[in-house]
């Protein structure tokens, strides 16, 4: 297992070039990106010498627009794919070896069974360009108080949908914040997801904060995930109550509880 750290939300006291070494130096294994194509994909890799990327999102369309996501509209599906080959590139200049599909909000009208169809053609065509060069697609459940309107807003239709896709390249994206907000059992949601998951992000629950501010036994989380099998990268994605390195003092702990 890794213990990484999401460098959209932490260290944004630099910019994001700095921000990958700043993680190393405070101890984290690797580093996810949400969306790095601000940024030129080669000097990215440069800053992430010893500190992995391990995972970028797919374009998601204009944040300023309201969108959150372009994969379930039946009329930009060549805006998807088009960001498609995007997040292709920079996943294989970074040696990235995940790509988080958002789904968004479907357009008001688009029947449901419309909607589906096309999310799963879309991160099923996603994963079939990703998967010669062995990388993964993730897709992930976002709750409804955050985001309302995010059309795969709960574990259960997270989990019909990677089925439904019936891809090997496919897995879940299971964030705890995302799901604790949905679940009224994060131990139950964990065994459901089970072998599904293939990438882990967290943050505590109120506030969307790190560990020890809010509810979530993040520890006993981790030590599930480990006793389930699961071996790979377990993100911080959190709003730092402040400096980011002056709220790190809960990484000895969840390093213990991920056998680190």
């Amino acid at each position: 297992m890794q213990l990484i750290a999401n460098v959209s939300l932490l260290f944004t006291e630099r910019p994001l070039l700095e921000r990958i070494p700043a993680a190393a130096a405070s101890g984290f294994d690797g580093v996810e990106i949400q969306f790095p194509y601000d940024s030129d994909p080669v000097l990215i890799a440069q800053a992430a010498r010893g500190c992995p990327v391990h995972l970028i999102n797919a374009p998601a369309g204009d944040p300023d627009s309201g969108d959150v996501g372009l994969s379930t509209d039946a009329s930009r599906v060549d805006a998807f794919r088009a960001g498609m080959e995007d997040a292709r590139r920079y996943a294989a200049i970074l040696d990235c070896r995940k790509v988080n599909v958002l789904t968004g909000r479907p357009p008001a009208g688009q029947p449901r069974d419309v909607t589906w169809r096309v999310l799963v053609e879309n991160v099923r065509s996603l994963a079939d360009a990703v998967a010669p060069d062995g990388r993964r697609v993730m897709v992930e459940m976002v709750n409804p108080i955050d985001v309302p309107g995010y059309f795969i807003d709960n574990l259960e239709d997270a989990l019909d949908l990677i089925d439904a896709i019936d891809h090997p390249s496919v897995s879940l994206q299971f964030d705890i914040y995302h799901v604790a907000r949905t679940e009224p059992d994060m131990v139950a949601a964990l065994y459901r997801a089970g072998g599904r998951i293939g990438h882990v992000q967290f943050a505590d629950h109120p506030g969307r904060n790190e560990p020890g501010t809010g509810e979530i036994d993040l520890a006993a989380a981790f030590r599930l995930l480990r006793s389930l099998g699961y071996d790979d990268a377990v993100s911080a994605e959190y709003h730092p109550a402040a400096r980011t390195e002056a709220g790190l003092g809960w990484m000895a702990e969840a390093r213990a509880a991920l056998g680190l």
